[in-house]
């Protein structure tokens, strides 16, 4: 076996556990579907982790891991007690294991499990797209001119492109997540606010939110990024779980969990990502190849 193929073998294990444990979802009930959904949060959180791990190093790995649910356990601690960014909301008590200030524990991994194939694939995406940077401006003062140019320049830059498609998938997937667990009753808002067209139960707020703690995620991974290379290697497991995410939650909500309308919401919001990122692949403008030598 080739270097390259042992490490998807390996970087794969933990994505096929994390399938089937999602598939054993919608087969179980109460504590059952409790314990179920503890286990698809560590085993997302694994499948990024061990991915980043085996590709890049354990170093960066912890680094992935301090950034994404380090932010996220202090966007939860802060949102459950102020309503800030989310909007005001509780976490159901004893279901999902140890909590710390009214959070779960387990809930700052699902941000690592779920933001890290959204950052592969925005990476995809982003790599793809022109680099050059708008002229500036010949009116108006220099130093209006150049911040204009400056933000210009950021937003068109793969790094610019990254983060902010990072911040899009990661709605896209809070479009699927959200519903799914406040009909569990996992958690619940509890100051009544206008939502969505047929997710009334859920605050607009909340999808305010979602963007601006992502962007924060998203700007210090591509700081993190630089600090160990990058040579594609594995990327298939990412992108396939990302591609599952998409659609097979799309599939799950519509036809076994009774959630038709965040099928559509999800499958569009995600999609977002998805659609551009299939056309790539099927038409080789994308390519999930390691850099140098070797197979995938």
């Amino acid at each position: 076996m080739r270097p390259v193929d042992r490490v998807v073998a390996i970087a794969a294990v933990p994505a096929i556990l994390l399938v089937l444990a999602q598939i054993a979802y919608p087969l179980t009930h109460g504590v059952g579907r409790d314990r179920v959904t503890v286990a698809v949060v560590g085993l997302s959180a694994a499948t990024a982790l061990v991915h980043a791990g085996v590709t890049r190093g354990l170093r960066w790995a912890t680094g992935l891991l301090v950034i994404v649910s380090g932010a996220g356990l202090l966007a939860e601690v802060l949102g459950t007690a102020t309503g800030v960014p989310f909007g005001a909301y509780e976490y159901a008590s004893g279901r999902l294991g140890p909590e710390l200030a009214g959070v779960p524990l387990v809930v700052p991994l699902a941000w690592t499990g779920g933001i890290y194939p959204v950052w592969v694939v925005a990476g995809l995406l982003a790599s793809r797209k022109s680099t050059a940077a708008p002229p500036r401006s010949r009116t108006g003062g220099p130093q209006l001119s150049g911040v204009r140019a400056s933000a210009a320049e950021l937003l068109s830059s793969p790094a610019g492109l990254r983060i902010s498609l990072t911040a899009l998938g990661a709605v896209g997937w809070d479009l699927f997540l959200d519903p799914q667990m406040v009909a569990d009753g996992q958690w619940r808002w509890t100051a009544g606010a206008a939502g969505l067209p047929g997710l009334g139960q859920i605050p607009y707020t909340n999808y305010l939110g979602w963007p601006a703690v992502a962007l924060v995620m998203a700007g210090l991974l591509e700081s993190w990024d630089r600090t160990a290379p990058d040579t594609r290697r594995a990327r298939v497991v990412p992108v396939a779980v990302f591609l599952w995410t998409w659609l097979g939650s799309a599939l799950a909500h519509a036809v076994f969990l009774g959630l038709p309308v965040s099928a559509i919401y999800g499958f569009l919001g995600l999609g977002v990502l998805g659609i551009p990122l299939v056309r790539g692949l099927m038409a080789r403008r994308i390519t999930l190849r390691p850099l140098g030598h070797g197979t995938m």
